[in-house]
């Protein structure tokens, strides 16, 4: 069966500064052992901004084009969310690079009004789910973490879809920008994502004090399909490696077949 090995980075971030925080995570890229997806926090380059007039960027600017060099060099897959200016738009974008300089991207489809986010990015309309090594990857950003039903297993659309006993995906990935003072939700919510669909979960969050003297505490998290955490760090930088296994995610599923109950719907945007 196959496996995934990926590397989570918890970071502090030096705010509204790309050139020190690309060079910083470059750093830790260069440092950390043999991987195949490395997964940055939300808004890697610059912090929890609200200042897109000012610090985005197109997808021919200086930060993709790092991931570019860095996901080519490195021979992984490099993911976290930029601040992106598309036709007069901005978006909190989440990045998929591949190693050979192809890429998708997902924009954030809940935006945090509580903090103004509303007020100075357009949201997104379509799901990301990635495809790799037999992997179905689902990419979400933050805030998403609150709406389950943007992250919910799709149901079958026929029966023969039914028949194969194939699932919409098999790992999902949250990064994020996440206050220390709401990471009981954080927590909570990162592992009923993970049971109500029988998926691996991975949450990335930053560590410390943004410039709105905001401090995150991190709490990253990996979790298995069952809900159980694997790996989590609270408050200091860390860089952690895990190898998921998917003959442990068939076996749930197939002994447990909850997901088979599952209502129907379809999700409109």
């Amino acid at each position: 069966m196959s496996t995934l090995t990926i590397t989570t980075i918890q970071t502090s971030l030096h705010w509204e500064d790309k050139t020190a925080n690309l060079q910083m995570l470059e750093q830790k890229i260069q440092q950390m052992q043999k991987t195949e997806i490395v997964i940055l926090p939300e808004m890697f380059s610059t912090g929890f901004s609200m200042k897109p007039e000012l610090l985005a960027e197109t997808m021919e600017g200086e930060s993709v084009a790092w991931m570019k060099r860095i996901a080519a060099q490195q021979r992984i897959i490099l993911t976290g969310s930029l601040i992106i200016e598309e036709e007069g738009k901005y978006y909190n974008r989440l990045i998929w690079m591949l190693p050979n300089g192809q890429y998708g991207y997902y924009d954030k489809r809940h935006l945090f009004a509580y903090a103004g986010e509303d007020e100075h990015y357009t949201p997104g309309h379509k799901r990301l789910i990635a495809s790799v090594k037999g992997w179905r990857v689902n990419l979400l950003v933050c805030y998403d973490l609150r709406f389950p039903v943007w992250a919910r297993q799709a149901t079958p659309l026929t029966e023969a879809d039914a028949e194969k006993n194939e699932t919409e995906y098999d790992l999902m990935i949250y990064v994020a920008n996440w206050p220390e003072r709401r990471n009981h939700a954080w927590k909570t919510l990162l592992q009923a994502r993970a049971i109500e669909n029988q998926s691996y979960v991975v949450g990335v969050n930053r560590v410390g004090k943004d410039g709105n003297d905001i401090y995150h505490s991190g709490d990253s998290m990996i979790i298995d399909p069952m809900g159980e955490v694997i790996y989590t760090k609270a408050h200091d930088e860390d860089i952690h490696t895990v190898t998921l296994q998917k003959e442990k995610l068939e076996e749930i599923r197939h002994k447990l077949p909850f997901l088979e109950d599952a209502d129907n719907f379809i999700i409109q945007s």
